[in-house]
C-alpha cells in the first residue's frame, strides 16, 4: 500500500486536480493587470478597516485594467450571521466599490471563477487535498481535542514553543497501512500538513509595503481539512487565489505573521504565490495612548455609520486614500475637480505604521465635495438619504421639489461656494427656517447680537419693513437701502468707519443685517441673506418680521 491508496481510501470521488487547473485558466489581462479580492467573512458589519483593504485592493487592480471580486470565506459557519453575504454586498454598493466579479447576493454570482463562496468549493479543496496525501504532503490526523490540550499543558509545562510540529505531531509518523486501518476502523480525522519547514532556517520575504522582512520556517502541521470537510482558512486562501488567479493579496497586517506558511502552502502545492502587501491598521487616539479602531468600542469603526449619517460616499473613500497615500492630498488641491480615479495610488508609498483616526477630517472633505455639488444634485442625494433615515425631511423635500432645489442653490455656483453641509443628516437643520410649517411651529428664540433691546430691534424691523423693503430690488440696492437705513437709526454705513470711530455711532451696518437675519430666519448664521429673502418673497418676509416684532 502506499500513499495513492490512502488518498484514494479518504477521497475516493474527488477529480484529479488537471480538471481544475483546465477550468480556471490565467486569465486573459493585458501585461502588469492586477487581479485582488475582497475575501470577509460573513460574521457581522463591514469594518472600517476592511473598506479601507477595500479601497486599495479596487484602486491598484482598476488603474493596472485588472480585476476586483469579491470571495466570501464562510468555511467558519458557526459564526456566520445572517445575511452576512447581503450586507458585505450592500457595503461595498454604498460606497461606489462594486466588484468586477464574486457574489452579487447571498446565492448568486458573476464570474468565470467561481464559485465564488468557500462553502460551495468543497470538493476542489478535496482535490487538491487529495493530490497532497498523494504526494507525502498531508496526512490524516486521529488525535481527539483532549489529546491535542494534553499536549500543550505537556509544552506549557516544559516551556517550549506550543503547536502540532517534530515530535510532538505523533499522527504523522504513522505508516500509510496503519493510517488505512485506522480508516476503515471508524476513527474520526482531520487532514494535516507534512511540513518540511524548519523553524531553525529563516525565510526572507519582499512585501509591497512592509518591505523586506525575515521569519523563521513554518514546522506547524496544521490542519487543512477540518472534521466537518471543510478547509482551514490557510489551505482555502492558497488554493482559491491560485485558481482564481489571484496576483496580489492585499489584507491587514495581522496576517504578515502566517506568510511563512501561507508561501509554504503555496510552495508544496506547486503553485506561484501571490504578491503581499500588508496593511497597517487604522489606529484611534484613547487616553493619551493608541489602540486599533474597535468593533466593540467605537461606532465609527462599522462602515454602517457613515451612510447613516450621510457622509457621501466619495468623502469617506478620498479620506482612506488620503492615508493610503499621503500625497493624494496635494494631488486633490492641484486637481479639485478631477475624479479621485484619476489618482495614482502606489502600494510603496503607504505607511508602514498605523494611521490616527480623524472624524473631524472625514467631515471637511465631505464639506468640500458637497459644497461643488449642483442643486439638483444636493436635492437627489439628501432625499435619498431621507428616504432611510428621516421620513419629516422626506415629506418636507418632495413637497417642495422645485422650491427647495432654490433654496439649495443659494451660494452654490460661485467660486467660494457654502460649507454648511457635511453630512446628509445635516440638511434638515441647515434648511428647515426656509419652510413655514416648520419655521412657524419651532418654538426657538430669537437671539439678536449687538442690537438685542426690544425698542431698538422692533425699531429696526418697523423702520425697514415701512420704508425700506422692496423685494425687485437689485443686489446691490439691497443692501445700499440698509446702509441708509443704519445711518438714519445711527449706525455706522460701513464696518472699517465704526472701527475707526466706534463712538460716533450706535453699532454698524453689519448689526443691523444681524438684526434683520435674526427676524427672518431665527438664525445668527446663514447663507447670504438676500438671496433668502428673495426665495421668500416679500409676503413672507414681511410676516416674519411682523413675527418677530411681536
Amino acid at each position: 500500500m502506499d500513499y495513492k491508496d490512502l488518498a484514494n481510501l479518504i477521497y475516493k470521488d474527488a477529480k484529479n486536480i488537471e480538471y481544475y487547473e483546465e477550468k480556471y485558466p490565467e486569465r486573459n489581462l493585458e501585461e502588469g493587470a492586477i487581479v485582488t479580492r475582497f475575501a470577509p467573512s460573513p460574521t457581522g458589519f463591514v469594518h472600517l478597516g476592511s473598506l479601507y483593504q477595500v479601497v486599495i485592493a479596487k484602486k491598484v487592480a482598476e488603474q493596472t485594467n485588472g480585476v476586483f471580486f469579491l470571495r466570501i470565506e464562510d468555511t467558519d459557519q458557526e459564526r456566520e450571521v445572517e445575511n452576512g453575504v447581503t450586507n458585505i454586498i450592500n457595503s461595498l454598493h454604498d460606497f461606489g466599490l462594486n466588484p468586477d466579479e464574486g457574489m452579487t447576493s447571498e446565492t448568486n454570482e458573476s464570474g468565470k471563477y467561481g464559485p465564488y463562496k468557500q462553502s460551495l468549493r468543497k470538493e476542489i479543496y478535496q482535490a487538491y487535498a487529495k493530490y497532497l496525501i498523494e504526494q507525502g504532503k498531508a496526512y490524516p490526523c486521529f488525535c481527539s481535542e483532549e489529546e491535542i490540550d494534553k499536549i500543550r499543558k505537556k509544552q506549557e509545562a516544559a516551556k517550549i514553543r506550543p503547536g502540532y510540529y517534530g515530535i510532538w505531531a505523533k499522527c504523522r509518523n504513522y505508516t500509510v497501512e496503519e493510517m488505512i486501518q485506522k480508516i476503515k476502523n471508524g476513527e474520526k480525522y482531520i487532514i494535516r500538513l507534512k511540513s518540511p519547514g524548519n523553524e531553525s532556517r529563516k525565510i526572507k520575504h519582499h512585501d509591497l509595503i512592509k518591505g523586506n522582512v525575515d521569519f523563521p520556517e513554518n514546522d506547524q502541521d496544521i490542519v487543512l481539512i477540518k472534521a466537518d470537510g471543510l478547509p482551514t482558512y490557510h489551505f482555502a486562501h492558497a488554493v482559491d487565489d491560485h485558481l482564481m488567479r489571484t496576483t496580489h493579496v492585499i489584507r491587514g497586517d495581522e496576517w504578515l505573521s502566517s506568510i511563512p506558511l501561507h508561501l509554504q502552502l503555496f510552495q508544496v502545492l506547486g503553485f506561484k504565490p501571490p504578491k503581499y502587501a500588508h496593511i497597517a491598521p487604522i489606529m484611534k487616539e484613547d487616553n493619551g495612548g493608541k489602540r486599533k479602531l474597535s468593533k466593540r468600542k467605537d461606532k465609527e469603526a462599522a462602515v454602517g455609520y457613515y451612510t447613516e449619517i450621510g457622509v457621501p460616499k466619495q468623502a469617506v473613500v478620498e479620506y482612506l486614500l488620503n492615508i493610503a497615500n499621503s500625497n493624494f492630498e496635494n494631488w486633490r488641491k492641484q486637481n479639485p475637480d478631477t475624479d479621485y480615479k484619476a489618482f495614482d495610488l502606489q502600494l510603496n508609498k503607504m505607511s508602514v505604521s498605523g494611521a490616527l483616526f480623524d472624524l473631524v477630517k472625514i467631515l471637511d472633505i465631505s464639506k468640500t465635495i458637497i459644497s461643488k455639488y449642483k442643486a439638483k444634485q444636493v436635492y437627489e442625494e439628501s432625499l435619498e438619504w431621507a428616504k432611510r433615515y428621516d421620513k419629516e425631511l422626506e415629506e418636507m423635500l418632495e413637497k417642495n421639489k422645485e422650491y427647495s432645489i432654490r433654496v439649495f442653490n443659494i451660494e452654490r455656483e460661485s467660486n467660494k461656494p457654502r460649507k454648511d453641509i457635511s453630512k446628509w443628516s445635516d440638511v434638515k437643520r441647515e434648511i428647515e427656517y426656509m419652510y413655514d410649517d416648520i419655521f412657524n411651529k419651532n418654538n426657538e428664540e430669537y437671539i439678536y447680537q449687538k442690537i438685542n433691546e426690544k425698542e431698538e430691534i422692533n425699531k429696526v424691523l418697523n423702520e425697514y419693513i415701512s420704508n425700506y423693503y422692496n423685494e425687485n430690488d437689485d443686489k446691490e440696492i439691497w443692501f445700499n437701502k440698509i446702509k441708509d437705513l443704519s445711518e438714519k437709526l445711527g449706525y455706522s454705513r460701513e464696518v472699517k468707519e465704526y472701527k475707526q470711530n466706534p463712538e460716533k455711532y450706535k453699532g454698524h451696518v453689519g448689526d443691523v443685517s444681524m438684526c434683520l437675519r435674526v427676524a427672518i430666519t431665527k438664525r445668527q448664521n446663514t447663507p447670504d441673506l438676500y438671496e433668502i429673502m428673495k426665495i421668500l418673497g416679500s409676503k413672507r418676509v414681511a410676516e416674519r418680521i411682523v413675527k418677530a416684532i411681536k
